[in-house]
Protein backbone atom coordinates (compact mmCIF):
# COMPACT_ATOMS: atom_id res chain seq x y z
CA UNK A 1 0.00 0.00 0.00
CA UNK A 2 1.72 3.28 -0.96
CA UNK A 3 -0.30 6.67 0.09
CA UNK A 4 0.84 10.29 -0.61
CA UNK A 5 -0.55 13.79 0.08
CA UNK A 6 -0.52 15.80 -2.53
CA UNK A 7 -1.14 19.43 -1.98
CA UNK A 8 -2.25 22.13 -4.99
CA UNK A 9 -2.68 25.33 -5.08
CA UNK A 10 -4.99 27.76 -7.11
CA UNK A 11 -5.88 31.45 -7.00
CA UNK A 12 -8.76 31.21 -5.63
CA UNK A 13 -11.10 30.89 -2.38
CA UNK A 14 -12.67 27.66 -1.47
CA UNK A 15 -16.40 29.34 -1.48
CA UNK A 16 -15.65 30.01 -5.38
CA UNK A 17 -14.33 26.50 -6.21
CA UNK A 18 -17.46 24.71 -4.62
CA UNK A 19 -19.20 25.84 -8.12
CA UNK A 20 -15.62 25.87 -10.30
CA UNK A 21 -14.43 22.14 -9.18
CA UNK A 22 -18.28 20.91 -10.22
CA UNK A 23 -17.86 22.79 -13.76
CA UNK A 24 -14.44 21.22 -13.83
CA UNK A 25 -15.08 17.85 -13.14
CA UNK A 26 -18.55 17.87 -15.76
CA UNK A 27 -16.57 19.31 -18.93
CA UNK A 28 -13.63 17.69 -18.10
CA UNK A 29 -15.58 13.96 -18.49
CA UNK A 30 -17.33 15.14 -21.31
CA UNK A 31 -14.19 15.99 -23.03
CA UNK A 32 -12.34 12.74 -22.37
CA UNK A 33 -15.57 10.62 -23.57
CA UNK A 34 -15.90 8.88 -27.16
CA UNK A 35 -14.70 5.87 -28.86
CA UNK A 36 -16.14 3.85 -26.75
CA UNK A 37 -13.71 5.19 -23.69
CA UNK A 38 -14.69 7.83 -20.83
CA UNK A 39 -16.76 8.18 -17.74
CA UNK A 40 -20.62 6.87 -17.64
CA UNK A 41 -22.47 8.34 -14.84
CA UNK A 42 -24.39 5.65 -13.13
CA UNK A 43 -25.95 7.83 -10.47
CA UNK A 44 -26.06 11.47 -8.46
CA UNK A 45 -27.87 11.97 -5.89
CA UNK A 46 -28.19 13.73 -2.11
CA UNK A 47 -26.43 11.67 0.57
CA UNK A 48 -26.25 12.69 4.22
CA UNK A 49 -23.50 11.08 7.10
CA UNK A 50 -23.21 11.46 11.01
CA UNK A 51 -20.58 12.86 10.87
CA UNK A 52 -19.86 15.10 7.48
CA UNK A 53 -23.25 15.91 7.17
CA UNK A 54 -25.88 16.68 3.67
CA UNK A 55 -23.77 15.82 0.63
CA UNK A 56 -23.94 14.13 -2.99
CA UNK A 57 -23.32 10.64 -3.81
CA UNK A 58 -21.68 9.68 -7.33
CA UNK A 59 -21.14 6.61 -8.85
CA UNK A 60 -19.57 6.66 -12.84
CA UNK A 61 -17.77 4.01 -14.73
CA UNK A 62 -14.99 4.95 -16.22
CA UNK A 63 -14.02 3.41 -19.14
CA UNK A 64 -10.53 3.31 -20.34
CA UNK A 65 -8.75 0.24 -21.90
CA UNK A 66 -6.51 1.67 -24.31
CA UNK A 67 -5.05 4.11 -21.53
CA UNK A 68 -3.58 1.29 -19.74
CA UNK A 69 0.29 -0.05 -20.27
CA UNK A 70 0.50 -3.32 -22.23
CA UNK A 71 1.57 -5.16 -19.68
CA UNK A 72 -2.00 -4.39 -17.50
CA UNK A 73 -4.21 -4.68 -20.84
CA UNK A 74 -3.39 -8.41 -21.68
CA UNK A 75 -5.09 -9.58 -18.54
CA UNK A 76 -8.14 -7.65 -18.59
CA UNK A 77 -11.20 -7.34 -20.71
CA UNK A 78 -11.84 -5.06 -23.46
CA UNK A 79 -15.21 -4.05 -21.45
CA UNK A 80 -13.07 -3.39 -18.51
CA UNK A 81 -13.88 -0.03 -16.56
CA UNK A 82 -13.15 1.07 -13.18
CA UNK A 83 -15.75 2.04 -10.71
CA UNK A 84 -15.25 5.66 -9.14
CA UNK A 85 -17.76 6.77 -5.92
CA UNK A 86 -17.68 9.81 -4.63
CA UNK A 87 -18.63 11.71 -1.37
CA UNK A 88 -18.86 15.37 -1.63
CA UNK A 89 -19.11 16.78 1.77
CA UNK A 90 -17.39 20.25 0.33
CA UNK A 91 -15.10 21.68 1.32
CA UNK A 92 -14.46 17.87 2.01
CA UNK A 93 -14.60 14.89 -0.07
CA UNK A 94 -14.15 11.00 -0.41
CA UNK A 95 -13.51 9.65 -4.00
CA UNK A 96 -13.15 5.53 -4.39
CA UNK A 97 -11.64 3.68 -7.20
CA UNK A 98 -12.75 -0.01 -7.32
CA UNK A 99 -12.60 -2.70 -10.19
CA UNK A 100 -14.57 -5.96 -9.71
CA UNK A 101 -12.67 -7.42 -12.18
CA UNK A 102 -9.33 -6.72 -10.39
CA UNK A 103 -10.58 -7.56 -6.22
CA UNK A 104 -7.23 -6.52 -4.83
CA UNK A 105 -7.38 -3.39 -6.08
CA UNK A 106 -8.34 0.02 -4.45
CA UNK A 107 -7.07 3.48 -4.38
CA UNK A 108 -9.01 6.50 -2.27
CA UNK A 109 -8.70 9.43 -2.42
CA UNK A 110 -9.37 12.28 0.71
CA UNK A 111 -9.61 16.02 0.09
CA UNK A 112 -9.92 19.17 2.24
CA UNK A 113 -10.12 22.50 0.57
CA UNK A 114 -8.47 25.32 2.86
CA UNK A 115 -8.04 29.09 2.50
CA UNK A 116 -4.13 28.64 2.70
CA UNK A 117 -1.16 27.99 0.67
CA UNK A 118 -0.63 24.64 1.49
CA UNK A 119 1.03 25.14 5.18
CA UNK A 120 -0.81 23.30 6.91
CA UNK A 121 0.48 20.35 8.27
CA UNK A 122 -2.44 17.92 9.57
CA UNK A 123 -5.54 19.27 7.76
CA UNK A 124 -7.09 15.70 8.35
CA UNK A 125 -7.31 15.42 11.98
CA UNK A 126 -5.88 12.49 12.72
CA UNK A 127 -1.68 11.92 12.09
CA UNK A 128 0.00 14.56 10.56
CA UNK A 129 1.62 12.91 6.85
CA UNK A 130 5.43 12.48 7.12
CA UNK A 131 6.92 15.24 4.88
CA UNK A 132 9.18 12.80 2.50
CA UNK A 133 4.81 11.37 1.60
CA UNK A 134 3.90 15.62 0.97
CA UNK A 135 4.37 16.20 -3.01
CA UNK A 136 3.73 20.28 -3.72
CA UNK A 137 2.55 20.47 -7.41
CA UNK A 138 2.41 23.43 -9.02
CA UNK A 139 -0.40 24.05 -11.94
CA UNK A 140 2.29 26.87 -13.63
CA UNK A 141 5.48 25.17 -13.60
CA UNK A 142 4.79 21.65 -13.04
CA UNK A 143 5.75 19.70 -16.40
CA UNK A 144 2.21 18.10 -17.84
CA UNK A 145 2.22 15.35 -20.86
CA UNK A 146 1.94 16.79 -24.06
CA UNK A 147 -1.10 15.70 -25.37
CA UNK A 148 -2.77 17.47 -22.56
CA UNK A 149 -0.96 20.70 -23.08
CA UNK A 150 -3.41 23.38 -24.44
CA UNK A 151 -1.96 27.05 -24.89
CA UNK A 152 -5.41 28.53 -23.56
CA UNK A 153 -4.75 26.66 -20.20
CA UNK A 154 -0.89 27.91 -20.06
CA UNK A 155 -1.27 29.93 -16.76
CA UNK A 156 1.58 32.20 -17.51
CA UNK A 157 -0.22 33.46 -20.26
CA UNK A 158 -4.05 33.59 -18.39
CA UNK A 159 -5.50 36.49 -17.31
CA UNK A 160 -9.61 36.29 -15.78
CA UNK A 161 -11.71 38.90 -17.66
CA UNK A 162 -13.99 38.47 -15.43
CA UNK A 163 -11.77 38.67 -12.06
CA UNK A 164 -8.95 40.53 -13.61
CA UNK A 165 -6.46 38.04 -11.86
CA UNK A 166 -3.24 36.43 -13.74
CA UNK A 167 -0.98 35.38 -15.41
CA UNK A 168 1.09 33.75 -12.67
CA UNK A 169 4.71 34.35 -11.95
CA UNK A 170 7.08 32.29 -10.20
CA UNK A 171 6.75 32.33 -6.40
CA UNK A 172 2.97 32.86 -7.20
CA UNK A 173 1.87 30.63 -4.45
CA UNK A 174 3.59 32.89 -1.96
CA UNK A 175 2.59 36.32 -3.33
CA UNK A 176 -0.88 35.35 -5.00
CA UNK A 177 -4.08 36.69 -2.92
CA UNK A 178 -6.82 34.85 -2.78
CA UNK A 179 -4.99 31.64 -2.68
CA UNK A 180 -6.60 27.97 -1.66
CA UNK A 181 -5.09 24.58 -1.35
CA UNK A 182 -6.79 21.30 -2.60
CA UNK A 183 -4.80 18.76 0.23
CA UNK A 184 -5.03 15.48 -1.53
CA UNK A 185 -4.53 11.97 0.81
CA UNK A 186 -3.90 9.15 -1.56
CA UNK A 187 -3.78 5.55 -0.88
CA UNK A 188 -3.51 3.14 -3.48
CA UNK A 189 -3.15 -0.97 -3.29
CA UNK A 190 -2.89 -3.46 -5.51
CA UNK A 191 -2.07 -6.22 -3.81
CA UNK A 192 -0.53 -9.21 -6.35
CA UNK A 193 2.70 -10.79 -5.60
CA UNK A 194 5.53 -9.34 -8.54
CA UNK A 195 2.92 -6.40 -9.96
CA UNK A 196 2.33 -4.29 -7.21
CA UNK A 197 4.94 -1.54 -6.55
CA UNK A 198 4.89 -1.30 -10.53
CA UNK A 199 1.34 -1.21 -10.10
CA UNK A 200 0.93 1.46 -7.25
CA UNK A 201 3.91 4.09 -8.96
CA UNK A 202 1.86 3.52 -12.29
CA UNK A 203 -1.20 4.48 -10.23
CA UNK A 204 0.44 7.64 -8.24
CA UNK A 205 2.03 8.68 -11.65
CA UNK A 206 -1.29 8.90 -13.43
CA UNK A 207 -3.08 10.52 -10.63
CA UNK A 208 -0.17 13.40 -10.32
CA UNK A 209 -0.93 14.06 -14.09
CA UNK A 210 -4.69 14.30 -13.49
CA UNK A 211 -4.23 16.54 -10.78
CA UNK A 212 -2.42 19.13 -12.39
CA UNK A 213 -4.38 19.08 -15.25
CA UNK A 214 -7.66 19.25 -13.48
CA UNK A 215 -6.79 22.35 -11.16
CA UNK A 216 -5.02 23.85 -13.85
CA UNK A 217 -8.07 23.85 -16.25
CA UNK A 218 -10.24 24.89 -12.88
CA UNK A 219 -8.01 28.16 -12.85
CA UNK A 220 -8.06 28.66 -16.85
CA UNK A 221 -11.92 28.07 -17.09
CA UNK A 222 -12.68 30.19 -14.54
CA UNK A 223 -14.58 33.22 -16.72
CA UNK A 224 -16.87 30.59 -17.75
CA UNK A 225 -18.36 29.33 -14.35
CA UNK A 226 -16.97 32.51 -11.82
CA UNK A 227 -19.57 34.70 -10.55
CA UNK A 228 -22.13 33.41 -13.70
CA UNK A 229 -23.21 30.22 -11.88
CA UNK A 230 -25.18 29.25 -8.94
CA UNK A 231 -24.83 25.88 -6.75
CA UNK A 232 -28.05 25.20 -8.87
CA UNK A 233 -27.59 26.27 -12.17
CA UNK A 234 -23.88 24.05 -12.08
CA UNK A 235 -26.28 21.11 -10.82
CA UNK A 236 -28.18 21.58 -13.94
CA UNK A 237 -25.22 21.95 -16.06
CA UNK A 238 -24.10 18.79 -14.45
CA UNK A 239 -26.69 17.00 -15.58
CA UNK A 240 -27.14 18.06 -18.99
CA UNK A 241 -23.29 16.88 -19.15
CA UNK A 242 -23.82 13.74 -18.11
CA UNK A 243 -26.83 12.66 -20.14
CA UNK A 244 -24.96 13.89 -22.76
CA UNK A 245 -21.71 12.02 -21.80
CA UNK A 246 -23.56 8.28 -20.97
CA UNK A 247 -25.41 9.21 -24.97
CA UNK A 248 -21.83 9.50 -26.49
CA UNK A 249 -20.56 6.35 -24.56
CA UNK A 250 -22.99 3.76 -25.03
CA UNK A 251 -23.95 5.35 -28.92
CA UNK A 252 -20.14 4.43 -29.49
CA UNK A 253 -19.88 1.54 -28.18
CA UNK A 254 -23.11 0.17 -29.80
CA UNK A 255 -21.01 1.20 -33.30
CA UNK A 256 -18.47 -0.87 -32.26
CA UNK A 257 -20.13 -3.70 -31.22
CA UNK A 258 -21.94 -4.22 -34.67
CA UNK A 259 -18.65 -4.31 -36.35
CA UNK A 260 -15.89 -7.27 -37.52
CA UNK A 261 -14.34 -7.18 -34.21
CA UNK A 262 -17.22 -7.34 -31.91
CA UNK A 263 -16.02 -5.66 -29.11
CA UNK A 264 -18.27 -6.80 -25.71
CA UNK A 265 -21.05 -4.91 -25.43
CA UNK A 266 -22.17 -2.10 -22.78
CA UNK A 267 -24.51 -4.40 -20.91
CA UNK A 268 -21.90 -7.60 -20.81
CA UNK A 269 -20.60 -8.64 -17.24
CA UNK A 270 -17.45 -8.77 -16.50
CA UNK A 271 -16.90 -12.20 -14.49
CA UNK A 272 -14.64 -11.98 -11.30
CA UNK A 273 -14.60 -15.76 -11.85
CA UNK A 274 -12.34 -15.54 -15.14
CA UNK A 275 -10.08 -18.21 -13.83
CA UNK A 276 -7.52 -18.85 -16.62
CA UNK A 277 -7.21 -14.70 -16.56
CA UNK A 278 -6.66 -14.15 -12.84
CA UNK A 279 -4.22 -17.00 -12.16
CA UNK A 280 -2.28 -15.59 -14.20
CA UNK A 281 -2.17 -12.38 -11.56
CA UNK A 282 -1.78 -15.20 -8.52
CA UNK A 283 -5.48 -13.45 -8.03
CA UNK A 284 -8.00 -15.68 -6.38
CA UNK A 285 -11.60 -14.06 -5.84
CA UNK A 286 -13.18 -12.60 -3.05
CA UNK A 287 -16.53 -12.12 -1.87
CA UNK A 288 -15.99 -8.51 0.16
CA UNK A 289 -18.59 -6.89 2.30
CA UNK A 290 -19.62 -3.23 1.83
CA UNK A 291 -21.69 -0.76 0.19
CA UNK A 292 -21.12 2.65 -1.83
CA UNK A 293 -23.70 4.12 0.14
CA UNK A 294 -21.52 5.04 2.88
CA UNK A 295 -17.75 6.03 2.71
CA UNK A 296 -14.95 3.43 3.36
CA UNK A 297 -14.22 5.11 6.77
CA UNK A 298 -17.44 4.58 8.03
CA UNK A 299 -17.44 0.75 6.45
CA UNK A 300 -15.00 -1.70 4.61
CA UNK A 301 -13.81 -0.69 0.40
CA UNK A 302 -16.95 -1.87 -1.53
CA UNK A 303 -16.92 -4.04 -4.00
CA UNK A 304 -19.62 -4.06 -6.69
CA UNK A 305 -20.59 -6.65 -8.93
CA UNK A 306 -19.52 -5.83 -12.41
CA UNK A 307 -22.58 -7.06 -13.99
CA UNK A 308 -24.59 -3.38 -15.26
CA UNK A 309 -27.98 -2.77 -14.21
Amino acid sequence: MLMKEYRICMPLTVDEYKIGQLYMISKHSSEQSGGGEGVEVVRNEPCTDPKHGAGQITEKRIYLNSKLPTWIRKFVPMAFYITETAWNFYPYTITEYTCSFLPRFHVKIETSFENDNGCSENVFGDDPTPKDSVCFLDILNDPIPDKHYKKAEDLSNWVSQKTGRGPLVDGWRNTTKPIMCSYKRVTCSFEVYGFQGRTEDFIHRNIRDILLVGHRQAVAWIDEWHAGMTLEQVREYERKQQEDTNSKLKSDITCTDSAPTMRPSFTRSISVTDESSLKKMGVKTVDIPGSPSCPSSLKSPMRLNSTPE
